[in-house]
């Protein structure tokens, strides 16, 4: 039988990680654990003593974090999110242009190379890591430079699980509009998610709502980067297959079921509990997938690109949304 693949270990016997990690990820479990620790606890310990089933843990990531999703619209009701994400349609299409236009514009001031600074704003633009695996097949860039653009993005992820929550209350944001500016400008999935599980209330509704309805860009976005690659020159054929989020039927399934079948409401609140702490368990995964060999590789100039347009966005959406520029 093959061994699985290692991540070369800090400090301490390789045999300790091979321990902590499947015991850590039981415990996040429990709904004592949230969504920020259970990040902080994968990092730490993948930091601390590497990650030996690394490979599992990245194939693993992504169909939960799927499930979970799925499991969230079992506690939603679907007319408030088809209200949400039918509203949301004008500032989503002018939140992907401001960030791809500043991305290109940030590309040029920081002289990142061409690829990966659209990844970077690609990640920027949408969902991070799904948005710049999709548009690989069509851009394809170097193999460096998607691991430091989904280096880039990750790191940015983690920060704004953290960040969110407190400078959201400092502003004095409700819960819609928290949930509103978490979608908006976290790159993510499931930092979105588990910032707004984090803050509470309607929040998770609105933000996973919104988020998904930007996910559905990806394939518009990747055709139209495909295209412009190769007007380029860049001789990628505009042909690539998209990642189509497939969760995002799923999620307005379960939604669809809670809210039709009145009896279903129960069960469907209970799905959605076990979801949150299944996005806990995703988050752990995340972080233990970060590797110092990737935080290394992404290098000052590709970072300050990403930190740059991602707090550029941030600014702008909350500056928006706490002056009701968009609601």
């Amino acid at each position: 039988m093959e061994a699985p693949a290692t991540s070369a270990p800090v400090r301490g016997p390789r045999g300790v990680a091979h321990f902590l990690l499947p015991a850590a990820a039981v415990l996040c479990l429990f709904p004592f654990v949230s969504t920020g620790l259970g990040l902080l606890l994968g990092l730490a310990l993948a930091l601390a003593f590497g990650n030996p089933y690394l490979d599992r843990t990245r194939k693993v990531t992504s169909n939960l974090l799927a499930v979970s999703v799925v499991g969230l619209g079992a506690g939603m009701d679907l007319r408030v999110v088809a209200r949400v994400g039918a509203h949301g349609v004008l500032y989503t299409v002018l939140g992907i242009s401001t960030a791809l236009l500043l991305g290109g514009l940030f590309t040029r001031l920081f002289r990142v190379g061409r690829d990966l600074g659209t990844l970077i704003s690609v990640g920027t633009a949408i969902c991070g890591g799904s948005a710049i695996a999709a548009v690989v097949p069509v851009l394809r860039p170097k193999e460096h430079e998607v691991s430091v653009a989904l280096a880039t993005v990750f790191l940015l992820n983690a920060v704004a699980l953290f960040v969110f929550p407190p400078v959201g209350h400092a502003a004095g944001l409700t819960d819609a509009q928290f949930g509103l500016w978490s979608a908006l400008a976290i790159h993510d999935t499931s930092s979105v998610v588990g910032a707004a599980v984090a803050w509470g209330g309607k929040a998770v509704e609105i933000a996973t709502t919104v988020k998904l309805a930007r996910a559905l860009w990806i394939v518009p976005l990747t055709f139209a980067v495909g295209q412009w690659h190769h007007r380029k020159g860049g001789g990628g054929e505009a042909r690539g297959m998209a990642r189509r989020p497939w969760f995002i039927a799923g999620f307005l399934a379960a939604a669809a079921l809670v809210t039709y079948v009145p009896g279903l409401q129960q069960a469907g609140h209970l799905v959605a509990g076990v979801a949150r702490q299944a996005l806990v368990l995703t988050l752990f995964f995340i972080g233990a997938s970060l590797t110092r060999s990737s935080i290394r590789a992404v290098g000052a100039r590709p970072l300050a690109l990403g930190v740059a347009l991602w707090i550029a966005m941030a600014g702008l959406s909350l500056a928006a949304i706490a002056s009701h520029l968009i609601s």
